[in-house]
């Protein structure tokens, strides 16, 4: 499996973006995927989560009501919705799967995940 990421750039505070992450190599249907992002100095954390088994999706409170994680089956690819970015939001932005269905409260371990995209940087300008 390879992913790879994009969709980054410079936006202004309230603006929005659409990050991509496209994925070869993939089969079968208990995939959880999910988007990250590291901020300079501070630890990656997780943002949006989803499960293929039953399309259910998490999404860190920091970003719930803004940020939307969605897939398209057709083309093995997922995406990341970002509106009303704030300049907390800046950071690189990496999409990230695993083989497996996780349960809710190992969405947000990075250990649970095996593959990972190269990363795209989000700048907000406030």
């Amino acid at each position: 499996v390879q992913l790879q990421a994009s969709g980054g750039g410079l936006v202004q505070a309230g603006g929005s973006l659409r990050l991509s992450c496209a994925a070869s190599g993939f089969t079968g249907r208990d995939y959880t995927i999910g988007w990250f992002r590291q901020a300079p100095g501070k630890e990656r954390e997780g943002v949006s989560f989803l499960r293929y088994s039953d399309s259910n999706t998490v999404n860190a409170d920091s970003v719930k009501g803004r940020f939307t994680i969605s897939r398209d089956k057709a083309k093995n690819t997922w995406y990341l919705q970002m509106n009303s970015l704030q300049p907390e939001d800046t950071a690189v932005y990496f999409c990230a799967a695993v083989k497996r269905r996780l349960i809710i409260s190992s969405l947000r371990n990075i250990a649970s995940y095996d593959y990972w995209g190269q990363g795209t940087l989000v700048t907000v300008s406030s």
